[in-house]
């Protein structure tokens, strides 16, 4: 983990390690070890002298000796172009969607635009796997991408392929959840298309997919996978709207069926009351709207 500290501490603070330019390692009032981060903080700078407070632009704590030395690896061997242009994208990502990301992404997105930048100037071209899901369930995230995409061109001179859109959405997505396991994400977004695929052949239709019943669907699969795979998952004991849900909605009930019946068999799981309750309501809704 990685613990954020909201403005700039009190008291002087002094450089203990230069990672680069813009990144520190100090010493806050509680003796723990933390990286402060700022446009130009260290520029000429040594260790013992002291921090401009009106530079410092972020402080992490790191929790873990290992956290510590996988961010102070990383920033001390990053180019730091590389750093800058992924600060500037995540700042533009948060403006964006008026939300704070996980601070986890100040690790992952530097890292993994490193490496695709490396990749495209060797001439390997690696595919981000669910392209095709991810510009649909995640359209805004997607938009960030290419933004990404147009700053790193821009800043640094590399033409990254279209398809790292997709790979540095998933980073944001993955950022919005304060989660740090990517693999989670990658794994959502295969069951919600799955589950998708099982109402689509169900009921033989396609669905407008600017549809408002339609964006509020995928915005339940989306929680829903994640808390299966979170293991977060709660039963209630209302039988009473269970009963009259399954009554009322016969066939969004019996695809709900159709998609526990999947779960059990690549998840080892099966809905929960609650859980099958709310796929039905989501699916009549949707199904409805396209016909």
């Amino acid at each position: 983990m990685i613990k954020s500290v909201g403005g700039c501490q009190t008291g002087v603070m002094k450089i203990e390690k230069v990672l680069n330019n813009n990144v520190v390692l100090t010493l806050n009032e509680h003796n723990q070890e933390t990286v402060v981060m700022g446009r130009g903080i260290a520029f000429q700078k040594k260790a013992g002298q002291s921090i401009e407070e009106d530079k410092i632009e972020k402080i992490f704590i790191p929790e873990g000796q290992d956290v510590l030395e996988n961010l102070a690896n990383l920033y001390r061997d990053i180019n730091p172009d590389i750093l800058e242009v992924a600060t500037n994208v995540i700042k533009y990502a948060q403006s964006i969607l008026r939300l704070k990301l996980s601070n986890h992404i100040y690790l992952t997105l530097p890292d993994h635009l490193s490496y695709a930048i490396s990749r495209t100037q060797e001439g390997l071209d690696i595919k981000t796997p669910l392209i095709w899901e991810i510009k649909r369930f995640y359209k805004v995230e997607y938009e960030i991408g290419l933004k990404a995409i147009e700053l790193v061109e821009n800043e640094m001179g590399v033409d990254l392929p279209e398809s790292e859109a997709a790979a540095i959405a998933l980073h944001i997505v993955n950022a919005r959840q304060d989660d740090s396991d990517l693999r989670i994400t990658i794994r959502m977004t295969e069951l919600v298309q799955d589950i998708i695929n099982i109402v689509h052949f169900y009921y033989g239709q396609t669905f407008d997919e600017d549809s408002f019943q339609y964006t509020r669907f995928i915005t339940h699969l989306q929680y829903f996978a994640r808390r299966l795979l979170n293991q977060e998952r709660r039963e209630s004991d209302d039988d009473f709207l269970y009963e009259q849900i399954q009554k009322k909605y016969q066939k969004a009930f019996k695809c709900t069926e159709r998609i526990n019946d999947y779960l059990k068999k690549v998840e080892q799981t099966a809905l929960t009351k609650d859980e099958q309750l709310y796929l039905a309501i989501h699916i009549q809704r949707v199904t409805s709207e396209s016909r």
